[in-house]
């Protein structure tokens, strides 16, 4: 199990929000926002080798903010070349240039989901792109009843398509690793989603990195314990350095002991 630490950017800025909130037209629901930039948080991390984290683009892909959004993911990817993946209106036009400018992968979740389910025409076109070694697939979902749905569109739109071990054994073969955000969580600081990571830990296949929740310690704990040692984490809003309870030298310190 190993830390993987994170940059969400909004609005062309460093921020925490709750997952949820996320819309449109009237934002999101704000836990910090940074006075800080992208270069600020990739050399941190490139100081500490935390390889593996994400940067997420929480604007529409096109927008004058999504544009924004990826100038400060170049501060970062300059600042931490081929340490950090990037997600976040990815498809197989741009994700060959995500990885030109540093990102070690591309995260994706709309590009290759629609209302109904799986694209594997789209899945495979970013395969062609960008190859499988370079795909992180990001399973954000949502409870309904008693299931955990793929959400799209900044979390906004339920698919049909269910997240358990058979759906990360079946897209296996177009990935490198899974990103999972737990969105009915997310941001909220309230725990984890224990429900969802049992679910996650029944699969043992290809590195598994769960988001979601995280208040304190004892939340990375349940993390190991339920997940079996076997999923890898990321704190956010919780982290001192996004204004946070949990100090983010006990996360690295930890991270090392593993």
């Amino acid at each position: 199990m190993k830390f993987r630490p994170c940059i969400d950017i909004h609005n062309g800025q460093v921020k925490q929000i709750v997952g949820g909130s996320l819309d449109d037209d009237k934002g999101a629901s704000e836990n910090f926002v940074s006075i800080l930039d992208g270069s600020y948080y990739g050399e941190l991390y490139k100081k500490y080798g935390l390889n593996g984290g994400h940067i997420i683009l929480l604007n529409k892909y096109g927008t004058p903010e999504y544009d924004a959004d990826i100038r400060q993911a170049r501060l970062a990817l300059r600042a931490f070349p081929g340490g950090l993946q990037i997600g976040g209106g990815i498809t197989d036009a741009n994700a060959t240039d995500c990885i030109k400018i540093g990102a070690s992968h591309v995260i994706v979740t709309s590009f290759i989901f629609d209302e109904k389910g799986l694209s594997t025409d789209r899945l495979s076109k970013l395969v062609e792109s960008v190859g499988r070694e370079h795909i992180v697939i990001d399973l954000s979902c949502r409870r309904k009843g008693d299931d955990y749905y793929v959400v799209t569109n900044r979390w906004q739109t339920f698919t049909e398509t269910k997240v358990n071990a058979d759906l990360l054994e079946e897209l296996s073969v177009y990935c490198d690793e899974y990103l999972i955000h737990g969105v009915d969580v997310e941001g909220k600081k309230q725990g984890v989603d224990e429900r969802l990571l049992a679910l996650i830990a029944q699969y043992e296949g290809l590195p598994v990195t769960y988001a979601g929740g995280i208040k304190d310690m004892s939340d990375i704990d349940t993390i190991d314990r339920v997940g079996r040692g076997r999923i890898d984490y990321t704190v956010g809003s919780a982290l001192s350095i996004f204004g946070g309870n949990i100090d983010f030298d006990e996360v690295v310190n930890r991270n090392r002991c593993k």
